[in-house]
């Protein structure tokens, strides 16, 4: 059978055939499944792919004196410590927005009166078709954060130009929240941000 899937932008259509595929592990949050494909050279192969059942959701907060808020926890997969935006998962039939929200409040305390999409991007895309968004909050309320019983978290908050620096110094890795970050560097050194927040961070 053909996968036709989705094409891009351009209308491309998809070069990979699809044989059988079978399910070889499945859980609360992704799904493995294995492929028998004939490859865009028309040659036959395999492929591996991984579902995950929530979006990637990730938030930069900022606060009235041009601070934001970063995230230490352990990562079980790299087998190391991670300082990250806060973020998390979001399920498919729930607003990114409303996901977003309840993150920014289990993890930091945190209650933002203004949101702004700032970037979506998808996530290791050789090999699973994980989806993130990353929103920027401000106008901000500090409450009691509320993380899962798993989670073993730490909070720091810094200048966020001292969060640009660690994520142009690979001090920060997590792809989201790089991206999110110098995606804001970027708007704001090209002066896109809404007035609220230039005013906050000032000039470039």
């Amino acid at each position: 059978m053909s996968d036709q899937g989705r094409g891009d932008a351009a209308g491309e259509a998809n070069p990979w055939t699809v044989g059988r595929a079978e399910i070889r592990y499945d859980n609360r949050w992704i799904r493995v499944t294995h492929h028998e494909v004939l490859t865009p050279a028309g040659t036959p192969g395999i492929y591996g792919t991984v579902h995950f059942k929530n979006i990637a959701i990730g938030i930069v907060p900022i606060d009235a004196e041009g601070h934001t808020w970063l995230v230490g926890q352990y990562r079980f997969p790299l087998r190391a410590y991670s300082w990250e935006i806060p973020e998390g998962g979001g399920p498919h039939d729930v607003p990114p927005l409303e996901s977003a929200m309840r993150e920014l409040v289990e993890e930091t305390g945190l209650v933002a009166r203004a949101w702004l999409p700032l970037l979506e991007m998808d996530l290791s895309n050789s090999v699973s078709d994980e989806r993130a968004i990353a929103y920027l909050a401000w106008d901000l309320t500090q409450g009691a954060a509320a993380p899962e019983p798993t989670e073993q978290l730490r909070l720091r908050r810094l200048p966020l130009r001292e969060a640009f620096a660690l994520a142009r110094s690979g001090a920060i890795r997590d792809a989201l929240s790089v991206a999110a970050l110098q995606a804001l560097e970027l708007r704001w050194r090209d002066g896109s941000l809404p007035p609220a927040l230039g005013a906050v961070l000032g000039p470039a």
